[in-house]
């Protein structure tokens, strides 16, 4: 058993970039709806950098399970220099790699950086959502630091939210005290109001409040559909970029309250500890450790009536999401095939696995997912892993926007290896595409902050290619400029939409492989 609490050190802690900014920095103070801040002027990269501004009172004690409350004001001067704790996690990908030095419940907080505090128009927002499945991740990883952003003219937010046990525990005492009378997704709640407090608060570090483009990958790109669709958030925001992932069928939709109650009820009466007193009870290190015994990923998202009114799909279908632009999209190869076939690439096994998962569509998909050679075996197998895993998610948001709503939708493919690690990865494991996550270090321009990759001119290539879309888009809704490839806009029923392939050498192609996801929605709508 190995649950890390008190203190986290990651790879990247305080590297040199951070060690730069503190040596090679004054102090700025600004004025926040709470109190004064004060935090540091880079005279390297001239950008204000904000870390460890809380939004929300720490959810600890009675307020653990609890929507996030108001901070209340402080008197003083609030030291914002340095990243807050990490959420609360098991590492279950490994050691995450932060800047954060511990872990803890007291997480809410955000982390801003920005190249002008008094910009007469306002700059242009981003505001990002880390991935982790909802169970792991932080806000102060590199891999999502703002500065490359920022210097685009944006000023760029990071944000914690809780996870795993923390964050989506439902329990029927708790839907009880609730005021709206449900329970769990209090994760996407501090999103919420981080968001909340982006909207009051960014004017004075130089942010047009209107002007808030939200962006995530996996589970944060699944976060930013949710709040597209959400009451709660859809009228907070201007424009959204999602990474691989959305909040649909069939295994990212919402769970029904009821049923979330139980999983939670039943995983408390198996831990030993049934009523919710019991639970808050204990500390932060026990509750990890009953989670980490349990053998549970984390709990679902759940249709509570308030943040989730309705599905994801209910909401777009009819058209009641945020009407804003969307760039959106996936890898090229977001899991190996060995996860569909779960040994070797041979037509036996290919052609047994599929009569397995889908006994009434064997012939369509063997159609639909070639297998004549070894080579093409492990294509399909990879095409087929990947759609069930996230692609089928993800086209399907990228589906009920552009068809429902006037606004344009712009779709990727990414489709650009990261180095690998290990050089001694034995030919069968090796990608055949870019892998699930790849993108990040890329579209945020921070290669520079992971120098454990033997990065490449053509590494850097694709990553000044994809910021600079990425930054288009959240500065005017649109990607284009004119030293880049143009991205034409989808229309609503084009059946063959263009995508934007990023590599090396990008450009944009009719879709070839939309009539998979075709049939996907078939077989998931019979669900």
């Amino acid at each position: 058993m190995r649950v890390v609490i008190s203190i986290f050190l990651g790879f990247y802690l305080l590297n040199n970039t951070v060690i730069c900014q503190q040596q090679n920095s004054d102090s700025v103070k600004i004025k926040i709806e709470n109190g004064l801040i004060e935090g540091i002027r880079d005279a390297k990269t001239n950008l204000n950098l904000f870390f460890g501004i809380p939004f929300a009172k720490p959810p600890v004690g009675d307020l653990r399970w609890k929507a996030p409350q108001p901070m209340e004001n402080w008197n003083g001067v609030l030291k914002t220099k340095e990243f807050s704790a990490s959420p609360a996690q098991i590492p279950v990908w490994g050691e995450l790699n932060t800047r954060s030095e511990k872990m803890a419940e007291d997480c809410l907080y955000l982390n801003i950086w920005t190249p002008s505090l008094t910009d007469p128009n306002g700059l242009p927002v981003l505001v990002y959502f880390y991935g982790g499945g909802f169970v792991a991740g932080d806000g102060a990883e590199p891999r999502y630091d703002g500065a490359s952003m920022a210097q685009k003219g944006i000023v760029a937010v990071t944000i914690n939210y809780r996870l795993n046990i923390f964050g989506f525990f439902s329990h029927p005492e708790l839907s009880a005290e609730s005021p709206y009378k449900a329970s769990g997704n209090y994760g996407l709640l501090d999103q919420n109001a981080a968001l909340k407090w982006v909207k009051r608060n960014i004017s004075a570090f130089g942010g047009d409040p209107d002007k808030i483009t939200i962006a995530g990958e996996s589970a944060g790109s699944v976060s930013v559909s949710a709040h597209m669709a959400s009451p709660l958030s859809r009228e907070l925001i201007a424009g959204a970029i999602g990474e691989s992932g959305a909040a649909t069928k069939p295994n990212r939709a919402p769970t029904q309250l009821e049923e979330a109650e139980k999983i939670g009820l039943d995983f408390a009466i198996q831990a030993g500890y049934p009523t919710l007193s019991d639970l808050r009870a204990l500390s932060t290190n026990e509750l990890l450790i009953i989670y980490e015994n349990s053998n549970r990923f984390g709990f679902p998202v759940t249709k509570d009536g308030y943040f989730y009114p309705k599905t994801l799909t209910e909401i777009f279908e009819a058209g009641e999401q945020a009407q804003i632009p969307l760039l959106v999209g996936w890898n090229s190869a977001e899991i190996p095939g060995y996860a569909f076939t779960e040994g070797p690439y041979t037509d036996e096994n290919y052609s047994q696995k599929v009569k397995e998962i889908f006994p009434n569509d064997f012939d369509e998909v063997m159609r639909l997912y070639p297998h004549e050679t070894v080579n093409d075996i492990e294509l399909s197998a990879t095409a087929l892993a990947s759609d069930r895993f996230i692609a089928y998610h993800t086209w399907k948001w990228f589906d009920l926007h552009r068809k429902n709503s006037s606004q344009p939708v712009y779709r990727y493919l990414f489709d650009h290896q990261k180095p690998l690690l290990d050089e001694n990865t034995s030919s069968a494991q090796k990608p055949i595409g870019a892998a699930h996550a790849e993108e990040i270090e890329y579209c945020m321009g921070n290669l520079y902050l992971a120098p454990e990759f033997d990065w490449n001119e053509d590494d850097y290539k694709v990553s000044k290619t994809m910021l600079n879309y990425f930054a288009n888009f959240i500065i005017t809704g649109n990607p284009n400029e004119k030293d880049l490839p143009d991205w034409p806009a989808v229309n609503s029923n084009d059946p063959t939409p263009p995508v934007m392939i990023i590599k090396t050498d990008s450009k944009a192609i009719k879709a070839k492989n939309d009539v998979r996801y075709l049939f996907l929605d078939r077989v998931y709508a019979k669900n």
